[in-house]
């Protein structure tokens, strides 16, 4: 009897154990309840706070969109450039303008001494006044003459004066008709005499040919300036060089083995030595009908699509020749740096930034350059992306743009 009773001890049940395990287990209920939660309502935290991005504009497919088919260099130039100088040769007595300063189209820019010049107008001018006063003379001795004419005649046909008088009276009239007509040529003559010292005085007065800036001065005041050089280094030809900011274009020499790859209104992306991370957006103007036979060249003019105060003359820059990618319009596709597209689902996707949210947009890309990616549908010119933030971004969390 004591056997059986042995076995039913071995199979009673220690509750000891167990009722120090549910106590482990619960922790990690516990656990596992907070990190559900936590991931329930972590989106609403993070759309709660701003999260800060950089953001950069999606810029169209004439800016640098397309593929590079050709890369050159060349420089900024003037379309519109004159050394202002005098048209005669004088001493320089003022000088008005200094380098930078914007003149106006007529501006006097210097002045020449004039002394000689208001001299011989002067001389001019009274001798105009002589010829004047001579011709008043002679109307007075020719309307005495009509009427001494007047008389003989009478006389003559009552036979008391004699043919010989009335001849002598005709002579008198006639030769101060001559007079009178030769004094009033004279008239003119010193008229134009007149003028013609008075554009002498003028031209001692140099003046801006155009609206521009003034990019150097070259003459001071005392010294000689003549629109030909006369050698020596003594004379200057000039007294400053005068700049038409709005007709700045690039030039460029393009080997004649590649021309074939550049036409009219083709796109360009401009690339100033100075500024290299600013995209330009240019087009082909023209292409200049004609080599050069000893560098094996044509030159290129290429226009800005819109200028700006950082462009000046004689600026290095670099170019690169695009094409339109396939399958995008220019009045559509854009371009935005590689790191705004994502993946979702399998899916190219770019943030937009609207209203202080980001806004989940799916996108077609349809081609990649350097740095950059070609969108065909899904986005406008203008619109800021996110470039740079968290990989946790989503659709309405609230985010800031990081300042430059």
């Amino acid at each position: 009897m004591n056997q059986p009773n042995h076995n039913l001890e071995e199979l009673r049940i220690d509750r000891s154990e167990m009722n120090a395990r549910p106590s482990k287990t619960w922790i990690w209920i516990l656990v596992a309840v907070v990190i559900l939660g936590l991931l329930a309502v972590g989106p609403s935290i993070l759309r709660g706070r701003a999260i800060v991005v950089r953001t950069e504009a999606a810029r169209e497919l004439s800016a640098g969109g397309g593929r590079t088919v050709l890369n050159a260099s060349g420089y900024v130039v003037a379309r519109r450039e004159a050394t202002v100088s005098s048209k005669v040769t004088g001493k320089v007595i003022e000088v008005l303008v200094e380098e930078g300063m914007k003149v106006e189209e007529n501006q006097v820019l210097a002045r020449l001494d004039d002394t000689n010049v208001k001299a011989s107008l002067r001389l001019a001018e009274a001798e105009l006044e002589a010829a004047k006063a001579a011709r008043s003379e002679t109307r007075v001795r020719l309307d005495e003459a009509e009427r001494q004419l007047r008389r003989i005649t009478a006389l003559t046909a009552e036979k008391v004066a004699s043919p010989s008088d009335l001849d002598r009276a005709e002579a008198e009239v006639n030769a101060l008709k001559a007079r009178l007509e030769l004094q009033q040529v004279q008239i003119s003559v010193a008229e134009k005499q007149v003028a013609l010292w008075q554009q002498h005085l003028d031209d001692t007065i140099i003046r801006a040919p155009f609206s521009g800036i003034a990019v150097s001065k070259n003459a001071q005041p005392g010294e000689m300036i003549s629109p030909m050089s006369a050698g020596g280094g003594f004379t200057r030809t000039g007294i400053g060089t005068v700049v038409d900011m709005n007709s700045l274009e690039i030039e460029v020499d393009v080997n004649e083995s590649f021309i074939n790859r550049v036409q009219a209104g083709q796109p360009v992306e401009a690339t100033l030595d100075a500024y290299p991370d600013w995209k330009i957006p240019s087009r082909v103007w023209a292409i200049i009908p004609t080599a050069d036979r000893q560098k094996s060249t044509v030159k290129v003019r290429v226009k800005f699509d819109q200028l700006d105060p950082r462009m000046l003359p004689q600026m290095g820059v670099k170019v690169a020749f695009r094409n339109a990618p396939e399958g995008a319009t220019a009045s559509r596709a854009v371009v935005v740096p590689k790191t705004a597209v994502r993946q979702d689902g399998g899916r190219d996707v770019v943030f937009v930034v609207r209203d202080g949210r980001a806004e989940r947009r799916a996108v077609t890309t349809s081609g990649a350059q350097d740095q950059e990616v070609t969108i065909a549908t899904g986005l406008v010119p203008g619109e800021r992306v996110v470039v740079e933030g968290p990989t946790t971004l989503m659709e309405g969390t609230r985010v800031r743009e990081k300042k430059p």
